[in-house]
């Protein structure tokens, strides 16, 4: 009898486990499957006027890291393609000291791209803020996201959740091993924030503030 009982309740542990698996999985598959169709390569991703670059970390020097020098060579690249019109940098000014959409800016202006067609957002503070305020803000209804690949998916998913016609184009880092493991890795977890605030919540970005013309004047 006591094995009898012993393993009903390993059943019903393993049919919790495999229910928490599910639960865990869920928002990973929903990245994944609702961004596929619209995640492309430079030379084929459709037409937009913006291309909206996520920050991604600056150097002690104040310049951009690896990662996120590798976005912007990409969103340069499509601005000389004529892939995109206007390029918005999203990135963290929370401090004083720490200014990525300046950084980002900067960058591009010397890869050749028109002062111009470089607009600036403060307050991209993760991806869920970058792309709501790119709608709401900036006023931005079809655009290219360039990421890292690891991370486009979810940037696309997020993206289109907050009402963008979003596509993706992102920089291969498959040369740096361990990082990209990592940010693989990440993903899976950052999924489930993902499809809390593009399904779920759908929140207001931590600083909202009024409507900025900077996009509209720039494709004008």
């Amino acid at each position: 009898m006591g094995s009898f009982v012993g393993r009903i309740r390993w059943k019903r542990v393993l049919v919790a486990l495999g229910l928490l698996a599910v639960v865990a999985a869920t928002p990973w598959v929903w990245v994944q499957t609702s961004s596929a169709a619209y995640r492309h390569d430079a030379a084929d991703v459709p037409d937009a006027p913006v291309a909206l670059v996520l920050g991604a970390g600056l150097t002690r020097a104040g310049t951009p890291t690896p990662f996120l020098a590798g976005r912007l060579d990409v969103a340069a690249d499509l601005y000389r393609r004529g892939k995109v019109e206007v390029l918005l940098v999203s990135g963290d000014n929370s401090r004083t000291e720490y200014d990525e959409p300046t950084a980002m800016r900067t960058y591009l202006i010397g890869r050749g791209v028109p002062a111009d067609d470089v607009v600036a957002d403060y307050a991209g503070l993760d991806t869920w803020d970058s792309c709501t305020r790119a709608k709401r803000i900036f006023g931005v209804e079809r655009a290219t996201v360039v990421t890292q690949e690891f991370h486009l998916p979810r940037a696309v998913a997020l993206c289109r959740s907050a009402g963008i016609e979003a596509f993706g184009v992102g920089h291969d880092t498959s040369d740096r091993v361990s990082t990209t493991a990592y940010g693989h890795f990440r993903e899976v977890f950052a999924a489930g924030k993902a499809m809390w605030d593009g399904v779920v919540a759908k929140p207001d970005p931590r600083f909202l503030g009024p409507r900025e013309s900077g996009v509209t004047s720039a494709l004008e």
